[in-house]
């Protein structure tokens, strides 16, 4: 009876992915917010809670967002990722002074005190790579000049979690700075040598899993994935971060092949972590802080388009693909989520939770819209204020439209 309750509503659940994803794509608007809102009317205290099938949605939800990092990694080869990380660190500090300072500024100023200030900087600071990766495909920009820019701030981002968790974990925990100390140590060892397996024999990963055999590649590429995802993860490491390192550790035919495999798993996993995301949201708690929430997000949806438009600018990027990679920075999502997570744990604060539930809920539905408009407003109001001329930036621009027609969708 158990069984035929869970397939009832797993088939409920992808049945109705199915069907929003075809709404979204007649209207050509990204699925993302469409699915989230179906996880909030489905989940706890909403129209008709979910429950024989939950276990089973979060392990396809954790799935879908290493298969996300996956892919944006098969995009791009170790160079790439070295010669990105070169000269885009000075975004990472911009990035972390105009997003992480607000949320800390406004714990304080609501009397949370420094622990919950430090824990809601992290939740303002970290973009959701998960959310990011899929309005990227859903828009056709993986091939855009901007894309390596917005790369390398979520990579950056998703490396410093390597640091900021084991910090925050000790906070929350009020263990001695030796025991921090060793937590710390331990992420940004395993980390780092992730990094240089991935970049100095990556060649040699590529030529251990290739195949000519579509279903050895899609099953050695899974579980390798999956495998380095769990230490990682394990470790005190961002299972992300592992997934996307393997990315960009596949080169050439195996990961043009790998790339074609996995498509179609990334699409459903991807839909059931934005579900999943919904459905752990009770609709009764967002009503008492969504005004704070509400500011906030807008304070720094403003910050990250700033922080994508300076990087950008700093790349060499034209006028348009500046506002695109601000517009598309600004979700917050399954980080956020997180380091909220374990805080309501720890019992720092007991707003603190339902606060950044509301907030993440804003932003992960405003991003998408962000990254699609922002462009075209920003382009519009210029030309209206008389300075959208034939300049430099112009020209800049043009070369970027080929490349968004091209991309990788």
């Amino acid at each position: 009876m158990h069984s035929a309750v869970f397939l009832i509503e797993f088939g409920a659940i992808i049945l109705g992915l199915g069907l929003l994803g075809r709404l979204a794509g007649r209207f050509r608007f990204s699925p993302i917010p469409l699915y989230l809102l179906a996880g909030l009317a489905f989940g706890k205290g909403g129209l008709f809670p979910f429950g024989a099938s939950e276990e089973f949605v979060a392990i396809g939800a954790e799935i879908g967002v290493i298969l996300l990092l996956l892919m944006l990694g098969l995009e791009y080869t170790a160079s790439d990722l070295v010669s990105n990380l070169r000269t885009q660190y000075p975004a990472g500090l911009v990035d972390f002074a105009l997003n992480a300072l607000p949320g800390a500024v406004a714990a304080l100023l609501l009397g949370w005190g420094p622990v919950a200030a430090v824990v809601l900087a992290g939740v303002t600071w970290i973009s959701s790579s998960g959310v990011i990766a899929k309005v990227l495909g859903d828009l056709g920009r993986l091939g855009n000049r901007e894309t390596p820019v917005i790369l390398s701030v979520l990579v950056l981002e998703d490396l410093a979690m390597a640091v900021y968790l084991p910090i925050v974990t000790a906070l929350l925990a009020g263990v001695g700075l030796a025991a921090g100390g060793a937590t710390l140590a331990i992420a940004l060892g395993v980390a780092g040598a992730v990094l240089f397996v991935a970049v100095r024999y990556g060649r040699l990963i590529s030529r251990f899993v290739s195949s000519d055999d579509p279903e050895k590649l899609l099953l050695v590429v899974l579980g390798l994935t999956l495998l380095v995802a769990g230490v990682a993860q394990q470790l005190q490491v961002s299972a992300a971060v592992g997934a996307f390192l393997v990315g960009i550790a596949l080169s050439g035919e195996v990961a043009e092949g790998a790339h074609a495999l996995l498509s179609p798993l990334r699409d459903l996993f991807a839909a059931v972590f934005f579900v999943f995301f919904g459905l752990h949201t009770d609709p009764a708690s967002i009503p008492p802080v969504i005004l704070p929430a509400l500011a906030l997000a807008v304070v720094t949806a403003l910050t990250k388009v700033a922080t994508g438009y300076w990087a950008a600018r700093r790349a060499g990027i034209g006028a348009g693909g500046r506002w695109r990679a601000g517009g598309t920075l600004v979700a917050r999502g399954e980080f956020s989520i997180v380091i909220a997570g374990l805080a309501v744990t720890a019992g720092v604060q007991p707003q603190l939770g339902p606060f950044a539930t509301a907030y993440v809920l804003v932003l992960v539905v405003i991003g998408p819209l962000t990254a699609r408009f922002t462009e075209p407003i920003a382009t519009a109001v210029t030309r209206r204020r008389g300075r959208g001329g034939e300049g430099e930036e112009g020209e800049r621009d043009r070369v970027d439209a080929p490349k968004s027609s091209s991309a990788v969708g």
